[in-house]
């Protein structure tokens, strides 16, 4: 059929252009990459990222079951009956070698990993001892309620009081006073996605199927973070990288 332009163009192009929509690339000052080298990823927008690993939760005040249950247990339920326990600790009374194996056990045991990457000896091995000390893994693909104020009260001491908190896509943000987001009274829980400061100089995000979070910033922010009590985690170097669904930190 003609086009109002007085071009040709037929009816299955015309449908075609228009129901497709594609998305513009996302702001990378407010997203996680899903794979590949993370510095390389914010070049230009981060001078420095820091993997920041979501700890290991035990129930204090509350019973396994009812942990595990999970009904009705807000963020702030979380913060009041459970303790964080270190990657460190884990490795440990696990007798496993290191984070990276404890990271391929973790992602085994969610079927995240391709099966020729898999290591179902690691998983159960860690598995059979988390139980064995009733301790639950980390979160996956969300921020863990066991270290958001920490994170939270980082970025406030870097003189921020407001954070963005964006979708993965980056496609829609809400702004929101940072005192408001801090569990045990926080009025609005923080999901998986990705906060930022209003000025872009912080971005703090959530990898999906991973059991860590990426804080970016510069060196000098990066490197305070590394010393703020109560987080875990690491620098990224120029060869850390990301991969989706097969295989998570190559440090």
């Amino acid at each position: 059929m003609a086009s109002p332009l007085g071009c040709s163009m037929n009816s299955v192009d015309y449908s075609r252009h228009m129901t497709e929509r594609v998305l513009p690339e996302p702001d990378r000052y407010a997203v996680c990459p899903l794979d590949g080298n993370i510095l390389s990823f914010y070049d230009g927008v981060f001078e420095a990222a820091y993997v920041l690993l979501n700890p290991f939760i035990r129930p204090v005040s509350i019973s396994a079951d009812r942990y595990v249950d999970g009904v009705d247990l807000s963020p702030s339920d979380i913060v009041r009956s459970c303790e964080a326990v270190s990657w460190n600790d884990v490795q440990e009374f696990a007798g496993l070698l290191s984070w990276a194996e404890i990271d391929v056990a973790l992602k085994t045991s969610i079927g995240a990993m391709l099966r020729e990457y898999s290591r179902r000896d690691l998983s159960e091995k860690l598995m059979t001892s988390l139980k064995s000390h009733q301790i639950f893994p980390p979160v996956e693909g969300n921020f863990p309620e066991l270290t958001q104020g920490q994170v939270l009260a980082f970025i406030q001491s870097l003189g921020h009081e407001w954070l963005w908190l964006g979708d993965e896509h980056c496609t829609e943000r809400k702004l929101h006073w940072i005192e408001d987001l801090k569990p045990p009274m926080a009025t609005t829980d923080l999901i998986r996605s990705s906060v930022f400061t209003p000025d872009k100089s912080v971005l703090w995000t959530v990898h999906w199927d991973s059991h860590f979070s990426l804080f970016c910033s510069t060196r000098e922010n990066v490197d305070r973070l590394s010393r703020w009590p109560g987080l875990e985690g690491f620098p990224c170097t120029q060869d850390t990288e990301v991969f989706w669904s097969w295989d998570c930190l190559v440090t």
